[in-house]
């Protein structure tokens, strides 16, 4: 019972209420249905203040929910820049994947969210990691991207990072040639000047 009063709270961000069923003894880790911890939760509600109550009582960050997403993970992909800084000052996983076989700065570079993607790749998250769909964080963010100024600041941060710009996807179209397909003349740019290699396309 009071495992359930503490997924409402952290549902409710109530983090009064989250402090007071941990000390009366409710897991910090319960779960839902659907795998979900508190944390996740909380996480998936931004309700920051809970996420720092779970995670002060002990609450694991790579925890998985059935669909493979922990606290960690869903905070990268989703923004969460608070809750995200969180998980990373306690003990995130950087080399845990979604069930795209995805890390965090995958799909954070595909939604556009430039500080979580520059607060991934300070913690070291690797760049050039490739997911199920063969895609890089650099490919998500230009074939999934809009090519407006997040994205194209996505992309100077990944090269600047580090990221190998002639990486292909499994079709082995280059991330210059898929720029040049959709007219993202400023990211076509960026790539040519990290020496991305001209496609006979």
């Amino acid at each position: 019972m009071l495992d359930k009063e503490l997924l409402t709270a952290a549902r409710l961000g109530n983090a009064a209420e989250i402090s007071a069923l941990v000390e009366r003894g409710a897991q910090a880790d319960a779960r839902d249905e659907t795998g979900a911890t508190a944390l996740l939760i909380a996480t998936h509600e931004n309700n920051i203040e809970a996420a720092r109550v779970l995670i002060a009582a002990g609450a694991d960050v790579n925890a998985k929910d059935r669909i493979e997403d922990s606290p960690y993970l869903y905070a990268g992909a989703r923004g969460r820049l608070e809750i995200l800084k969180m998980t990373l000052a306690h003990g995130a996983d950087l080399e845990s994947t979604n069930r795209y076989g995805g890390t965090a700065l995958i799909p954070a570079a595909e939604r556009g969210h430039v500080e979580t993607v520059k607060t991934l790749i300070d913690a070291g998250v690797a760049v050039d990691h490739v997911n199920r769909l063969g895609w890089t964080a650099l490919l998500e963010a230009i074939i999934l991207g809009n090519g407006g100024d997040s994205h194209t600041e996505i992309v100077g941060l990944l090269i600047e990072a580090g990221a190998d710009v002639d990486l292909a996807d499994g079709d082995g179209v280059t991330p210059l040639a898929h720029a040049k397909r959709r007219g993202f003349r400023q990211i076509e740019r960026l790539l040519l000047a990290a020496g991305a290699h001209q496609t006979a396309e």
